[in-house]
Parts: structure tokens; sequence; C-alpha cells
């Protein structure tokens, strides 16, 4: 099996993140602790915007740890309960108490992703706006999505310096190099590289031809089982994971268009797990196995946020932002059609002899009565 590539020297940015200027907030995400920023580097360009995502790190063991013993005056790591814990008291009633509480400055890291600089399509992906479902069959694919992805994607550069190990050859965590089963396995933006808990690792294909679940058919089933058990071997060496305990997915549509896995522990609620983003690779696998041109021939409903222009070009074709509404008269015919009740009121039967029909429906005759009561005793 191929070994981990060695750490080489981490390249620095062109550019001084203390001096990025803000333009406005994009999303402010309260549940999972971040924030998205869009600005500027003035120094640099006062045109090119930049994209800052601050995100707070989650917790690890040994940032709680308590010293293992009454003679231990602090524990051997930096951790919350230690001297320099500062504490202001918010309000103590009876057994419960609130503070606000300032740990040391090793444990006051928060993660930063930069994009610099941003597209219009970085931007449209942080920031917070309406979503639609699109269901996608194979004709909608070739004749919308496909030109669409193909004349305005994201530069793939960045995936090829990775592949070509120009860049963050310092961070793969496993390579097979194979040119048609291989892959890179390397940490996501998202993974702060440190708390286990919170793995979020990509598994970059080699080969170069194939976009999205789309391009898949039975083929690629050695590229799949390859991807899948070498990840899950590379995982368990490295961080000691259960390979049991993993999630590995794919997301339709892909955030950019060269195949690639997300796996993270199935314990970990990952951004992009939901049902109409992600897509299990063992249940790709399966349906490969079933029916090798499975992709080639399903629907793959998928999310659309307000702004993206492949929107625009789908709702072109059918309504996506407003359905249409059935107007009285359709309405009242509708359910007329759907409720016999409201079929009554044409009927040249008075009201009064509609309800006696009625009672007489729902009481039984004497004699019926009497054979039910015999055949239940």
């Amino acid at each position: 099996m191929p070994e981990p590539v060695e750490n080489a020297e981490v390249k620095s940015p062109s550019y001084d993140l203390s001096k990025f200027r803000l333009k406005r907030i994009l999303t402010n995400n309260s549940v999972r602790k971040s924030i998205s920023l869009l600005g500027t580097f003035p120094d640099i360009s006062e045109t090119d915007d930049a994209i800052v995502v601050f995100e707070k790190n989650a917790y690890r063991e040994s940032d709680v740890a308590t010293p293992e013993s009454p003679s231990e005056e602090s524990p051997k790591k930096p951790s919350y309960f230690n001297a320099n814990l500062k504490v202001s008291t918010e309000f103590v009633n009876n057994i419960y108490g609130s503070f606000q509480v300032v740990p040391s400055r090793d444990l006051c890291g928060v993660k930063s992703t930069v994009i610099y600089p941003a597209t219009d399509k970085h931007i449209e992906k942080y920031s917070v706006c309406q979503k639609y479902l699109i269901r996608e069959t194979p004709d909608l694919y070739q004749k919308i999505t496909l030109p669409y992805l193909t004349s305005s994607q994201f530069s793939l550069e960045w995936v090829y310096n990775i592949l070509e190990h120009k860049q963050e050859k310092e961070r793969i965590v496993f390579e097979d190099a194979d040119p048609e089963t291989g892959f890179i396995l390397l940490p996501d933006l998202k993974w702060d590289g440190r708390n286990v808990e919170n793995l979020y690792l990509l598994g970059i294909i080699h080969k170069h031809d194939i976009k999205s679940l789309r391009d898949l058919n039975g083929s690629h089933l050695d590229l799949l089982r390859n991807l899948r058990q070498a990840s899950k071997d590379a995982i368990s060496k490295r961080y000691g994971l259960n390979p049991n305990q993993l999630r590995m997915y794919f997301h339709y549509q892909p955030s950019f268009y060269h195949l690639h896995v997300h796996i993270n522990p199935v314990r970990n609620d990952a951004p992009g797990i939901w049902c109409e983003k992600s897509h299990m690779l063992d249940t790709v696998i399966n349906n490969l196995e079933l029916l090798p041109d499975y992709y080639q021939r399903a629907t793959l409903p998928f999310v659309l946020y307000e702004g993206n222009k492949l929107l625009d070009l789908y709702e072109q074709e059918q309504p996506i932002r407003k359905v249409a509404v059935l107007s009285d008269d359709k309405e009242q015919a509708e359910q007329e059609r759907t409720d016999p009740a409201a079929t009554e009121g044409f009927s040249d039967v008075e009201p009064e002899e509609r309800q006696c029909k009625r009672i007489k429906l729902a009481t039984p005759e004497p004699k019926e009565a009497e054979a039910t009561v015999q055949s239940c005793a």
C-alpha cells in the first residue's frame, strides 16, 4: 500500500489577514459558531473581493483536562481548568450559576479560511438566500446543467496543483498514485486538522475526466472500491478511527467538478450531509453494480440557491420560484370532484330528506343489528 506523503514547507499567503477590510457580513451561523465576511485587502487591490470565514474550534479532551493528582498544580497541556482562567460571574441562583470565562491564550484560537480573490460564485455560496429543489432528469442534465457547468464552473487549477504536488503537499494524508484507481486524501478546509472528533477529509481522484456522479458508470467500480477501502485503511492507521464509524459520500451538485469523496465520522453533523445533497459511496457502488449506467438514467434532485444563474436557466424551462395557483373557479371544481359532499348542492332532494337518508344508511335494520350481536357473542 502507498505510504502517506511526508510533510513539506507551508507556503505563505500573498495577503496580510490583519489588513482585511469588511464590506458586509455574508452569513452568521450561531449553531456552527461561524461567520463569513466579504471584504478586500486594500493594500493589494481595492477591487478584488475576499471572503474570510471565522469558525470557533471544537473542544478537545485535552482542553478540559484536570490535574492527575492533588499535588499537581495544573494539567500538562493547556486546559480551561488552571490558574490562568478568568471568570466573571453573571449570576448564582441556588444550584445554578452562569459565568463568562476567558481561558488561556493557547485555547482562544479561531480557525480562519480565506478565499482570495473571490468570484461571484464564491460569494453566492457563502451568502444566505432562498433555496429551491431541482429534479434533474437525464434530459435536463444534457440540455441545461452540463452546458452551464462546462462554460462557467470554478477553476480547477487548485485541484491540479494538489494532484501534481505543486501546492498543499504538506497536507496530504495519503496518496495512491495509480492513474486509473488512485487518489489523494487530505483535510477539507472545514477541518482544523487537530480534533479527530470533527475529522473532515476529501478524497480527490487522479483521473481528470469524471466531473460528478453523472459521469460514473460500471467501468469505474474498481476506482470507487479502492477509494472506499484504501481511505478506510489510511484513516484507521493514521487517526485510529473505526472504519465502520466513517461516513463517505459524494455531493450533487458538487462545489467543484472533479470527482471527490467527503469523509467524516458518523457522529459528526458535518455540513452538506442532508439527503438532498449527499449520496453515500456505498449506495453509489451498489447502484452501479445493479445497473452500470444508473447515473445516466436516474433523476437526481439537488438544491440551487437564489442568485445562481443555473436556477435562472431552469426557471426558463419550468416554474421554480413560483408555482401555478388554481383560480377560484378551478379550485371549486377540483374540490367538488374530490369531495362527494360538495356535489350534494346539485341534488333536487330537499335538505331534510337528504338528512333522513343519511340517518337511514347509518342506522342498521333491527334484524341486521341482532345478527351482528349474535355473531359477536
